[in-house]
């Protein structure tokens, strides 16, 4: 029977879009999307910033140097936090009833800029008992630390809970602490798998 319920954040509840960021930041420093992508990811600057390694004034720095950007750091975060559509994949309706019947939790591997954001401007936040962040953490999935720390949170046994990650690889580092998980691919192939664990809403 499943008690705890587990979703990750970006493109299984809330969908983004790295090139809109970078878009944004061709218009101040006229470097091309393409080349902004590949200059970031020469870099280890978001996976220290995601793990908790780097504080969020530090990144943004770093990057602008990188970048040649001058930009005060409040508009650098609403420009970082632009990859984020208006629209959720999954309706707050949903998640409301399920918090009605299992504890919810969100599980993700993002950053103190762009929660911030996302804790002020999606309301679905509110429905999830607690969220277990990879910065916050210091773990970012696969790694099994913070699957075990969402199992701390989750308050039943790992085979109880049930998780969806539009990352397969993630899935699997959920399936190797014992926890039920599918990848996500849609609203109703989720809704499918639910039903399937006769999980009710």
């Amino acid at each position: 029977m499943v008690r705890t319920i587990i979703f990750d954040l970006g493109k299984v509840l809330i969908p983004f879009d790295f090139s809109r960021g970078y878009r944004a930041m061709e218009e101040l420093c006229g470097i091309p999307p393409a080349e902004i992508r590949q200059r970031i990811a020469a870099t280890d600057l978001v996976y220290r910033l995601e793990s908790g390694g780097m504080e969020p004034e530090d990144f943004v720095g770093q990057l602008s140097g990188l970048l040649g950007l001058r930009i005060e750091y409040n508009r650098f975060c609403v420009i970082w936090s632009s990859i984020f559509l208006p629209d959720p994949l999954l309706p707050d309706d949903l998640l409301e009833a399920l918090h009605r019947n299992y504890r919810l939790l969100l599980l993700s591997n993002t950053n103190a800029i762009h929660f911030d954001m996302i804790r002020d401007t999606y309301p679905l936040v509110r429905h999830f008992d607690h969220c277990i962040l990879s910065h916050e953490v210091k773990a970012m999935k696969p790694d099994p630390r913070i699957y075990r720390a969402a199992l701390a949170e989750a308050r039943c046994a790992p085979g109880e809970c049930f998780y969806t990650d539009d990352v397969a690889e993630y899935v699997e580092g959920a399936r190797r602490e014992g926890i039920d998980a599918v990848q996500f691919h849609s609203r109703e192939q989720l809704e499918r798998e639910m039903k399937a664990r006769r999980i009710v809403w």
